[in-house]
């Protein structure tokens, strides 16, 4: 299992990133896939699932501002983050079980 996230970097508060992921190693069509996030001083903290079928769920300090999203073609999972906040600064990580990536580094700042 290998999982690449990208798109990550420093955003204005209000500003808007998207995040990608690749992923190989497995059948990607099948897996549900998660981005998960650690901000700084605290622990890992889920943000948003998706499923094979395309359903999906979100944290209650997300909902409304992320959409995640998945391309079963190029096996890449996405996560489109708008108005961000200063809270919203962390590493995120893309999730497939228990396995995650290298993450990728989102700051907020104002």
């Amino acid at each position: 299992v290998q999982l690449v996230e990208s798109g990550g970097g420093l955003v204005r508060l209000g500003g808007s990133l998207r995040l990608s992921c690749a992923a190989s190693g497995f059948t990607f069509s099948t897996s549900p896939m998660s981005w998960v996030r650690r901000a700084p001083g605290k622990g890992l903290q889920w943000v948003s699932s998706i499923n094979s079928d395309g359903s999906t769920g979100y944290a209650d300090s997300v909902k409304g501002r992320f959409t995640i999203s998945r391309d079963n073609a190029k096996s890449t999972v996405y996560l489109q983050m708008n108005s961000l906040k200063a809270d919203d600064t962390a590493v995120y990580y893309c999730q497939r079980s228990t396995s995650r990536g290298q993450g990728t580094q989102v700051t907020v700042s104002s």
